[in-house]
């Protein structure tokens, strides 16, 4: 596990030094933390970002009641910023929030169990709260959006009132969505507005603008589950494999940037994502304009390709950040098996400083590869380390690790393997072929799985395919892997409550980046039992025929699913035989009086 110590030991503890003197400095020179980022973010933002963290721990209350709450923040830090010293102004932020949410009257009828967060202490009345929110709130009616021509009246009216609804909206239903990208959601949306309400046909130019209220739901699903992800690997991992997975991809974006910028920089974006992932939105929202900031002052160090997102209004710039391309490789950087194998003293260096030495490794290797994965790259290290720490205790260890490039090639050769036969298999067979051989693949791997979540499972990583490879051969692995890793994680989270078999287990409990290799080489499960084969299982009915065409591919889909749990060892030449003849037997009897009279004699 030494090698998830990778960030230089030296930077770390400068940056840490330096993080926290800052918030030293910032908290002496503000003794009021409710001031301070009221001062930061102007009143508009605070009460907007206010809005959202009272939004996603009280889903239930109605707009006008958390605008209340709302207020009475607000208020108080009107009170701070007139006067640092007063009462209830040096509360940390999260407690002042939290504070207000025990004060709401009735706590107990609307939310049960919650109200008993209120008698914890800080931090661990927080993480009780953070249990208790919804993901999927279905107590939450789907948004309706108004008439256009009443939305134009009431943005000329009373904006503040509706965009405050807008992130109320969106907080409510996407509980752990950071606070940022709600206000970038919140900040598309108006300027829509903006250009939309001088059109003549307002509704059509909303639509092709912010489109409809279905496809920024999947928007902010889509930030939600990469932002869940990054917090999972924070608090599940820890620390040091966030920052190693982070110093990973800003290498590859930003290979220009000297080393020690960028080890600065993932130290930062690792303080701020704790802020976010532990709800406190303010502190994250304030937090993160300072990081953008100060990445757009530094331009010329970072990127060239910075400049027009560094141009766009603040709350715009994170998106845009986000999406933009990889900067250019600096062009004859020299081979790094000069230094990392062929070099005498290769040991010496590992064993003086070993996190500075890996952590160097991983900054000079991944900005090399913009092709390979975070996580293939965090492997090739693993790899590397593992070698190292075999071959510098012998007697020649530059002979022992003298074919170092042919092992770790091995590591790249497997997933281009994978990436290639799968994207291939999508590509000539299409999606609905594909989903069928994932669901043969995962339904014996894991049997005790229900039906829905493996089609479920199945659609997640056939989308996977439809995303990562129609994009051109460069950027296939480092789409798959990085979508194909947030589906295993979420079926190792579901392990740990409802466990599975033995051979999930033991790919749950790899390192982060081994989990991958580890479910596509799983085979069958052996020790499996499966259950008696039961007849009633596979009784047609006219269904299969008149049901609408998604539920009927869903059902035939289980059946495939059924037919595999209770017989897993069926080879691919029997299960397309009988594929085969139950397509036959559907084009025999859809076409028949009597559908059921046929499906029963077929």
């Amino acid at each position: 596990m030494k090698w998830l110590t990778l960030i230089a030991f030296i930077f770390f503890l400068s940056s840490a030094r330096s993080r926290n003197l800052q918030r030293t400095a910032r908290d002496a020179e503000h003794k009021s933390p409710i001031a301070h980022r009221f001062n930061d973010l102007k009143e508009e933002t605070f009460k907007a970002v206010a809005m959202i963290t009272f939004a996603q721990y009280l889903q239930r209350c109605s707009y006008d009641g958390l605008s209340k709450l709302v207020k009475d923040v607000v208020d108080l830090a009107h009170k701070c910023v007139a006067n640092e010293d007063a009462p209830e102004c040096s509360k940390p932020l999260p407690s002042v929030f939290l504070d207000e949410i025990c004060q709401v009257d009735k706590l107990r009828d609307s939310y049960g169990d919650m109200a008993d967060c209120c008698g914890k202490a800080d931090p661990e009345r927080n993480q009780c709260f953070l249990s208790f929110k919804v993901q999927h709130p279905d107590f939450v009616q789907p948004y309706q959006r108004p008439a256009a021509d009443v939305i134009c009246n009431e943005y000329k009216d009373h904006r503040v009132q509706l965009l405050g609804n807008f992130v109320y909206s969106v907080a409510r239903r996407n509980p752990f969505l950071h606070a940022p990208a709600i206000l970038g959601l919140a900040a598309e949306y108006e300027n829509a507005l903006k250009s939309c309400c001088s059109e003549s046909d307002i509704g059509a130019c909303l639509d092709a603008k912010v489109q409809q209220p279905a496809v920024i739901k999947e928007r902010a699903k889509k930030i939600d589950v990469k932002q869940q992800h990054g917090c999972r690997l924070l608090e599940k991992y820890g620390e040091r494999t966030f920052q190693v997975s982070k110093l990973v991809r800003l290498s590859q974006k930003y290979p220009k940037t000297p080393f020690a910028e960028l080890v600065k920089m993932v130290h930062e974006v690792k303080n701020v994502y704790k802020e976010c992932c532990e709800g406190d939105m303010v502190e994250c929202v304030d937090d993160w304009s300072e990081l953008v900031a100060s990445l757009c002052s530094k331009q010329d160090v970072f990127s060239s390709k910075l400049k027009p997102c560094c141009e766009l209004p603040a709350v715009e710039r994170t998106k845009c950040i986000m999406e933009a391309e990889f900067d250019d490789k600096p062009d004859n950087l020299p081979s790094l098996v000069e230094k990392y194998i062929q070099d005498k003293e290769v040991c010496k260096s590992y064993e003086a400083n070993h996190d500075a030495f890996l952590s160097e490794f991983v900054y000079e290797y991944s900005r090399r590869h913009p092709e390979l994965s975070t996580q293939l790259i965090m492997r090739i290290t693993k790899g590397y380390e593992t070698l190292l720490d075999k071959c510098c205790k012998t007697d020649n260890p530059a002979e022992c690790y003298g074919n170092a490039v042919e092992e770790l090639n091995k590591h790249v050769k497997e997933t281009e393997d994978v990436v290639k036969t799968n994207c291939e298999l999508f590509n000539t067979h299409g999606e609905a072929d594909f989903l069928k051989g994932i669901l043969v693949r995962y339904t014996k791997k894991m049997p005790q799985v229900s039906s829905e979540t493996l089609l479920e499972i199945g659609k997640k990583m056939t989308a996977v395919g439809s995303k990562c490879c129609n994009l051109p051969e460069h950027k296939r692995m480092s789409c798959s892997e990085h979508y194909l890793s947030i589906i295993i994680e979420d079926m190792c989270k579901r392990q740990e409550t409802t466990p599975i078999n033995e051979q999930v287990s033991q790919c749950c409990n790899e390192l982060y980046s081994y989990r991958r290799p580890c479910f596509t080489a799983m085979g069958v499960d052996t020790k499996y039992v499966p259950p008696a084969f039961d007849p009633t299982m596979f009784d047609f009915d006219e269904k299969l025929c008149t049901a609408p065409p998604a539920e009927r591919e869903a059902g035939q889909l289980k059946m495939l699913v059924n037919l595999i749990k209770r017989k897993p060892q069926m080879t691919e030449e029997q299960i397309n035989t009988i594929g085969g003849s139950f397509t036959a037997m559907m084009e025999k009897c859809c076409k028949q009086a009597d559908i059921e009279e046929c499906l029963g004699e077929e």
